[in-house]
């Protein structure tokens, strides 16, 4: 007897006696029996119920196998609407139930997938099944709608799990305060509902005052984050290096630096150990107020509290000396990290060599420079350019040739600003100055044709006076 093609959509829909697949192959149709009971022999069925496994968990026969085997088919599905009428179907066969672990499974599905209509059925369905419920289903919805940028739907997720007799726990408060406070116009209610949570049996923790009090912060509410972080002493929760650092760089924007460094003290004095974002945050907001005294003791106070500078704290405070034209202060800043075994920077040497050339010290800019090739570092060709243009403005060509030579010998080509500036100097001064500089290997690369107008001028002039035999 010819037996009916098992990948057949017809064959299906007459043997179960339901239209509910679309007119496509599915490969999970392999997956149940050809032949209707009534239609099977007793030794068929028994070899159905013996192949596919039968039984529920409450002990009840199923014609489509156990629900650990559809939640496995469920599960390899990489098409979320494929899952889900697979679910479905096995929904409609008698005296079968799915498995919490099926549902959790296909929700995520459908939620990744942002069918998110769908995850809402499923959970009523799955509320309607009286299966008992895990937290875990709200922490993994509440991602999903973080990724989507869903705030309400985060928020009424909070909601949802009081209808499935589900307490929150402080992970899924802070969670959806995440993602409320991320929008500006959330930031209320996520301040109503970390106010109101302690009504749900869930107490915000030292991470939901920070999540809050850096909101706060970002819109300019200062006095409300300060008041939310005397609240955690009141009511004994200890305040962490974040919630410190987080009220530090909302004074810091307000530019209330010196409220900032009261506030270091107090963490100081509390036993804490500030962090190296702490001090960087403090560090910029002194130099930027130039309070560039302050700035330095604190860097030199940090080995002593237990939190030794790191090359962007040296590198900010020099950078605060130049631009307030310190740079012999900068100088010191960097004998200093050396010696506490902190190497300096392309950054560092950068900007230190520039802040010199500014102030005219080009002799202990040259001297940096000359560290940064021995070091195997590049400086920018602006730096070489100012050097340049300083020793030629004060009548020295032979240190302004000098640094041309030496760029060039490491592989470092000076902009057509700097052949603008020397070669007319050049062409100034005697001939073995002239001829010293020819000798380097010079290539198109340089651009010297660009700013070789004086140069030219030089030698037409050179040969011009020997025809006529002066």
């Amino acid at each position: 007897m010819h037996r009916p093609n098992l990948c057949s959509f017809k064959t299906i829909t007459t043997i179960s006696s339901v239209n509910i697949l679309p007119l496509r192959k599915h490969p999970w149709i392999l997956f149940f029996s050809s032949l209707p009971h009534q239609f099977q022999s007793p030794i068929q069925h028994q070899k159905h119920q013996k192949d596919f496994g039968s039984s529920n968990p409450n002990g009840s026969n199923s014609s489509i196998g156990s629900p650990a085997r559809v939640q496995k088919l469920i599960a390899s599905q990489t098409d979320p609407l494929l899952a889900k009428e697979i679910f479905d179907y096995a929904s409609r066969q008698p005296n079968f139930c799915h498995s919490y672990s099926t549902y959790l499974i296909l929700i995520l599905k459908l939620g990744r997938a942002r069918y998110f209509s769908l995850v809402d059925d499923l959970l009523c369905r799955l509320k309607s099944s009286s299966q008992p419920i895990t937290p875990t289903l709200f922490s993994y919805l509440i991602k999903v709608y973080g990724e989507a940028d869903l705030p309400d739907k985060a928020l009424k997720t909070f909601y949802t799990m009081m209808q499935f007799d589900c307490r929150p726990l402080p992970k899924h408060l802070n969670h959806i305060l995440e993602i409320l406070v991320s929008h500006r116009n959330y930031v209320r209610p996520a301040f109503d509902l970390f106010r109101d949570a302690h009504r749900y049996g869930v107490l915000p923790n030292t991470k939901s005052y920070n999540i809050l009090m850096r909101a706060f912060c970002l819109n300019g509410d200062i006095s409300i984050a300060y008041s939310l972080f005397n609240k955690m002493f009141k009511r004994d929760l200890v305040p962490d290096i974040d919630s410190y650092r987080i009220l530090m760089q909302g004074l810091c924007r307000k530019s209330q630096v010196n409220g900032a460094v009261d506030l270091l003290e107090d963490m100081l004095n509390k036993g804490f150990v500030p962090d190296t974002l702490t001090y960087t945050t403090l560090l910029n907001s002194l130099c930027r107020k130039k309070k560039l005294r302050e700035a330095y003791k604190l860097l030199c106070r940090m080995k002593v509290k237990g939190c030794n500078p790191d090359i962007v704290h040296y590198n900010t405070v020099i950078l605060g000396f130049c631009r307030e034209g310190r740079a012999h202060d900068a100088c010191k800043v960097i004998d200093d990290m050396q010696s506490n075994g902190c190497l300096p920077n392309l950054t560092s040497y950068r900007t230190l060599t520039s802040g010199l050339c500014n102030e005219g010290m080009f002799d202990e800019a040259n001297k940096y420079i000359e560290e940064m090739f021995s070091k195997g570092l590049s400086p920018h060709f602006s730096v070489i350019h100012a050097l340049v243009k300083g020793y030629c403005n004060v009548g020295k060509i032979d240190e302004a040739c000098r640094v041309v030579s030496k760029s060039l010998e490491h592989g470092e080509l000076p902009h057509m600003d700097s052949w603008a500036i020397i070669i007319p100097r050049i062409c100034e001064v005697e001939d073995n100055i002239l001829e010293q500089v020819l000798k380097i290997e010079i290539e198109g690369s340089t651009r010297i044709v660009e700013a070789g107008i004086g140069l030219e001028n030089y030698l037409v002039r050179k040969i011009r006076a020997k025809s006529r035999g002066l």
